[in-house]
């Protein structure tokens, strides 16, 4: 049994709850918003952020930090268990091309959109007004926005020639882009309609079984965009 600690727009705890998901693994959700800087939390990860994944092996509780980690992590120690359904090429340019468009997502897109959409508009009405609290910055916003733009023109390149982004299976990194681009798409700013190679790819996964848990997800002060839910969008 796994305990996770996470943020429900959060994307890297997001791709973490796809993968569990995908790999039919129990967990249990535990909501920690990292603003408030609890010292219980601290104590599990002094990095202060989420995911955070708490493994009550055997042996007794390992605690796993980072979603990169945590895939990798259960790779390796879960990998006879759930043989066939690894979510990690068997080829290695494959794997090396996976990790890279999870390394792209989880650091171009956040530090370009993610971080610019999501901070601003929902971390933000949480936070004190002394720890950077407020009304979102929408010249911030705006700027998350264009950059979006740019990043599902690469998506689309991607899709022109693979079935999925890495190639012909689902990967980690499938699950790292719709894991970002499901929390823009819960607030509603994802032009889907000029995007149509990029909006089938998402479909594809928002149709997965394992996504209806985010599907289903409601942040207090933040409401979800009508089409949001709507696999049929």
């Amino acid at each position: 049994m796994f305990q996770l600690y996470h943020f429900p727009l959060d994307p890297m705890s997001r791709a973490v709850r796809l993968a569990l998901a995908e790999y039919e693994l129990d967990f249990e959700l535990v909501e920690e918003r990292v603003w408030e800087r609890r010292h219980e939390f601290l104590a599990l990860n002094p990095a202060g952020s989420v995911p955070v994944l708490i493994d009550e092996d055997q042996e007794g509780l390992l605690t796993i930090c980072g979603s990169s980690v945590i895939a990798e992590y259960i790779r390796e120690r879960y990998r006879t268990e759930l043989e066939g359904k690894l979510l990690f090429p068997d080829n290695v340019e494959e794997r090396a091309e996976m990790r890279r468009l999870v390394e792209w997502f989880d650091r171009k897109f956040q530090d370009e959109v993610t971080f610019n959409i999501v901070h601003q508009k929902v971390d933000r009405q949480f936070m004190a007004k002394d720890a950077g609290g407020g009304p979102p910055d929408m010249t911030v916003v705006h700027a998350g926005l264009h950059n979006l733009r740019y990043h599902l023109k690469y998506i689309e390149h991607l899709m022109g020639a693979r079935n999925w982004l890495t190639g012909e299976d689902l990967t980690h990194a499938d699950l790292a882009a719709a894991a970002h681009l499901s929390v823009v798409d819960y607030l509603g700013h994802v032009p889907w309609e000029e995007f149509p190679e990029a909006k089938t790819w998402y479909a594809r996964l928002k149709s997965r079984r394992s996504f209806r848990a985010l599907l289903s997800d409601q942040v207090a002060r933040v409401i979800p965009a009508a089409h949001y839910t709507d696999l049929d969008f």
